[in-house]
């Protein structure tokens, strides 16, 4: 994805969710829930308006582009299942969604940043791809530089991390095994994605 580096707390206002994590963000959103601009109706959207929100809450949650999201989506309209529900479970098994959900950053940009810059290591390997498709069995780590493991160290120390049932987190050594694939319970953004496979059915 080309990444965003407009004003998080406006997409969090658009959308009327917590799409971006800072602390900014956060205060903005306390202090104006309403969609920005000057003098907002709170007229009800359009069945293409609500719909396209819905898109644009997937790809500003996961850092995706509009190409990226559709591939995704060609890739899991071949399979058996509930469309919508499997694309976000693609979207839940990216390493940048992982590494974020466990508590290596408090928020996906960190986590994306992190990787483009091979601090992470994915069964051995470096990966510097952040939408890396984890399967069960895999195990993330901290690169075995000192300076980075302290900075890991710092943010789970003042964040501790959730937990996740499908992922088991070893604070001390700095790393995640993925225990199996993620399922419908596991997914951590609310959205309509039926609206979406249709919207994207067009």
């Amino acid at each position: 994805m080309a990444r965003y580096t407009g004003p998080k707390a406006r997409i969090n206002r658009r959308l009327g969710t917590m799409i971006y994590e800072t602390a900014g963000a956060a205060r903005a959103m306390d202090r104006r829930p309403q969609p920005p601009g000057m003098h907002t109706r709170g007229r009800r959207p359009s069945n293409y308006g609500a719909a396209l929100m819905e898109k644009q809450k997937i790809k500003h949650y996961y850092g995706l582009g509009e190409r990226q999201l559709r591939r995704y989506f060609d890739n899991v309209g071949r399979k058996s299942g509930n469309t919508g529900e499997l694309l976000l479970l693609m979207c839940e098994r990216r390493l940048d969604n992982v590494v974020r959900r466990v508590g290596f950053t408090k928020t996906r940009p960190q986590a994306r940043q992190g990787i483009a810059h091979g601090h992470f290591r994915v069964n051995g390997v470096k990966v510097t791809k952040p939408g890396y498709l984890l399967r069960a069995g895999d195990l993330i780590e901290v690169r075995g530089r000192e300076n980075l493991k302290n900075l890991y160290r710092g943010v789970i120390a003042n964040s501790p991390p959730d937990g996740l049932d499908w992922v088991s987190f070893d604070s001390e050594a700095l790393r995640a095994t993925v225990l199996s694939l993620p399922g419908a319970v596991d997914i951590s953004l609310p959205v309509d994605a039926n609206s979406v496979v249709e919207f994207l059915s067009r």
